[in-house]
């Protein structure tokens, strides 16, 4: 089946983004916010390969949400991947999401997911999405006056959910000599704080980053990981996580377990989808855009 054939069979109607502030206590901007400064956009979980009933056409949806993102009039700065590009990291998989992917006219940015190392610490990753200026994964820049900052709390096997001594270091380093009034946005897979830790929803040593980050007067936080959108708020640390291209995961806490959800194939591209970040001289404006 390819993919009109597929998005026609799911009811695919195409949907405008909703931008809204996330949260009741001002979590993030509201949508009134003026169009200044530079946006980007948060893609996560394709999990390219995936072939279970939950979407059994995941190369379709994410197709179909770079062709959303080229048609955007205004072209975002980067768009940002945040983790599980594949399903299971193999080369055939890479090979295919990095087909797909590299038709977006946005820069591109990946981060790796637990299902990007599986089985070979994953090497077969950054051979296909590897930076030759991130040799461990982990890396920031500067655009606009904002630092980013991307980190990789992801591996194949008992050190998943860490950041790890050498990579906290590097941070430690890296945010030193940052004003207290830079704006900093912090990419990663899986969330830094306990959203759900009994399903693994947490980054164990995350407190020691968000401890750096915390005398930063704006700081935002955007990871993939749990396949639903939940925002929290720790002082002036604002944190979303964002839906996937794939398919939805249980709320926390209301299913035995974390995994695939399977919907009536005429919602499930109602809950899957990209998000759109507009930087400004407030907190973020974010806009979650749903495939239908």
């Amino acid at each position: 089946m390819n993919r009109e054939s597929f998005l026609a069979h799911v009811g695919w109607t195409g949907a405008a983004g909703i931008a809204y502030a996330l949260g009741a206590d001002g979590l993030f901007a509201p949508a009134a916010a003026a169009e200044t400064g530079f946006s980007f956009v948060q893609i996560s979980d394709s999990h390219i390969g995936f072939t279970r009933p939950a979407n059994d056409h995941v190369a379709d949806t994410l197709a179909e949400t770079v062709s959303r993102i080229n048609a955007m009039p205004n072209q975002p700065a980067f768009v940002v991947h945040t983790g599980d590009v594949t399903h299971l990291s193999k080369p055939a998989q890479f090979d295919t999401a990095k087909h797909i992917l590299g038709a977006l006219k946005a820069p591109l940015l990946t981060l790796p997911g637990e299902h990007d190392v599986i089985g070979d610490g994953g090497a077969a990753y950054r051979e296909h999405f590897g930076r030759a200026d991130a040799p461990r994964g982990w890396f920031s820049f500067d655009q606009n006056g904002t630092h980013f900052v991307a980190l990789v709390n992801v591996s194949d096997g008992e050190a998943f959910g860490w950041l790890g001594k050498d990579q906290l270091a590097w941070l430690h380093d890296d945010l030193a000599a940052r004003p207290r009034s830079t704006p900093i946005v912090v990419f990663g897979h899986v969330p830094l704080y306990a959203l759900y830790a009994a399903w693994g929803w947490t980054t164990n040593d995350g407190a020691e980053a968000l401890a750096m980050l915390a005398r930063f007067d704006a700081v935002s936080v955007f990871n993939g990981h749990i396949h639903q959108i939940v925002t929290h708020r720790e002082g002036n640390m604002r944190f979303a996580t964002a839906a996937a291209t794939a398919y939805p995961q249980p709320a926390p806490g209301t299913a035995p377990q974390p995994g695939p959800l399977t919907l009536p194939p005429d919602q499930l591209l109602h809950v899957i989808g990209y998000r759109t970040v507009r930087l400004e001289a407030g907190p973020p404006v974010v806009t979650d855009t749903p495939l239908g």
